[in-house]
């Protein structure tokens, strides 16, 4: 990061870039050479809304909850450095440090919830380690809210899965608070309890005699699932209410507090200030005033196919690969289940009603990854026709498993290299007992430790597959290339 913010020089692109009130000591000089690659982009925002909070309307396209936590984490575990930096480089370093932390925080959750969801800590513990080198982690690394996000929404998943609705409500209601697209997390509470209300009307007549009477179940589900959504929404309401209040209510003149550099730089690139002139902005007027939809539509352009121009076609193919293997999982997945898939899951299978006969499928075309599949879907439609598609790798790589879940699967299903020994009883086994990825080629578990299998296929990369080789060349050259492009201000980015 600091070579190529070094030797490659900067596009001056348009991008928001604040003045720098307090004079830079050398330590300041020092971080920020070292770490200045990681404060681009979106990471300015971020920053400046740690360090000085919401001045400008656009500033509230960015949720609270990372800045709240860098300056938190700026103030407190990094005050003995106050003599040292300024806040604003304390401020960098803490949201290095802090995404340092999410990032492994991040991947064990995601390995949690694929041992939970897949039933193979095989799959699990080797999608994991795709998500410690997916190019998505290039941002997770920089000031930006993915890691945060990533680690309190896997980890929200995992908690719903063991049946930690409470605690799995608190999380993805954090997760709400850090990116927007934590709103849709909801779907997955309402859709566990919406399965499990339809399958406890599909039990025999023994078991229904035993069960609450209908309009009980109904009451409950509708109760429960109005209150979990309401609390997952609540910080993202409360964050408009904020923002209404600073630009839409009477008699606050806010920008006597604000610094004349700030105040110039709102008058030559035209942002808004709060009640600047007593004049409203005009999604005060709205029947529900929502400043974050206003603010990416008009700074933005983010709208229904606003993003397909011809201009833009370096950014489609830099999008084209995450685009292509979402696409894949989801067909891959449909072509395996298509009745579970059109059923929406909510049909009793003939082998739950056995007692004991039949085990459930394991791995990536198990039944139970059907909502994460519909979820990353959602998200890629979305991305592709709604959004700026350049943002697709990291808005994919910190919101769903799905992509290192179907790579993980594909690796297994292709890879001669980690093919192993032994019956689905042993894939199950404890990881004391043998390796989590087995090397058949090597013939033997003599190793208590497992190797890690991506720098195996790194090692052995001649004798690779191609699906191999797609798989591994996308996570490794793309997490270069997104070094590259997110440290210096590219024109065509």
């Amino acid at each position: 990061q600091a070579l190529f913010n070094l030797l490659i020089p900067d596009h001056a692109a348009d991008a928001f870039s604040p003045p720098r009130l307090a004079e830079p000591g050398s330590c300041d000089l020092l971080l920020e050479g070292l770490l200045g690659g990681l404060s681009r982009w979106d990471a300015e925002h971020f920053l400046f809304v740690a360090e000085r909070g919401y001045v400008y309307e656009h500033n509230f396209a960015f949720l609270p909850g990372f800045p709240l936590s860098v300056r938190a984490a700026a103030e407190v575990a990094l005050w003995p450095l106050r003599r040292l930096l300024r806040l604003r480089s304390r401020l960098l370093l803490a949201a290095a440090l802090l995404n340092s932390l999410f990032s492994v925080l991040a991947a064990a959750a995601l390995y949690k919830l694929g041992c939970a969801v897949l039933r193979c800590r095989r799959a699990a513990f080797l999608a994991a380690l795709l998500f410690c080198i997916s190019p998505a982690n290039v941002f997770m690394a920089a000031a930006y809210s993915e890691s945060m996000f990533a680690f309190l929404a896997f980890s929200a998943m995992w908690q719903l899965e063991t049946g930690q609705s409470w605690r799995s409500g608190l999380l993805f209601s954090l997760a709400a608070g850090v990116r927007a697209n934590g709103l849709l997390n909801a779907g997955f509470f309402a859709y566990s309890r919406g399965q499990r209300f339809a399958l406890q009307l599909q039990v025999g007549p023994g078991l229904a005699r035993r069960l609450p009477p209908f309009w009980r179940q109904l009451l409950s589900l509708v109760s429960s699932v109005v209150l979990m959504c309401a609390g997952i929404l609540l910080p993202f309401v409360l964050f408009q209410y904020f923002a209404y209040t600073r630009f839409c209510a009477h008699g606050i003149d806010p920008s006597q507090s604000i610094p004349e550099p700030l105040l110039q730089l709102a008058l030559d690139k035209g942002y808004r200030l709060p009640a600047t002139d007593g004049l409203k902005p005009p999604w005060c007027s709205q029947r529900f005033p929502v400043v974050y939809s206003y603010v990416q539509e008009v700074y933005w352009n983010v709208g229904f196919l606003r993003y397909f121009e011809l201009r833009q076609v370096p950014n489609f193919l830099l999008a084209l690969p995450v685009t292509l293997l979402g696409s894949w999982a989801a067909w891959t997945y449909f072509r395996a289940n298509p009745r579970h898939c059109l059923t929406l899951g909510l049909e009793r299978r003939k082998k739950e009603e056995e007692q004991g006969e039949g085990k459930p499928r394991t791995g990536f075309c198990c039944p139970a990854v059907l909502v994460y599949v519909v979820h990353a879907t959602a998200l890629l439609l979305f991305g592709v026709f709604c959004m700026h598609v350049q943002v697709l790798t990291r808005f994919l790589g910190s919101s769903t498993p799905i992509l290192y879940w179907f790579s993980a699967h594909l690796l297994q299903e292709h890879e001669p290299l980690l093919w192993s020994k032994g019956t689905d009883e042993e894939t199950r086994a404890s990881l004391s007992k043998q390796p989590v990825l087995g090397n058949s080629l090597a013939g033997s578990y003599e190793k208590e430790i497992p190797e890690n299998p991506v720098v195996r296929l790194v090692r052995s990369y001649r004798l690779n597959n191609p699906i191999t080789n797609c798989i591994l060349g996308y996570f490794l050259s793309y997490w270069l290339l997104g070094l590259i492009l997110h440290c210096n201000f590219l024109p065509w980015t």
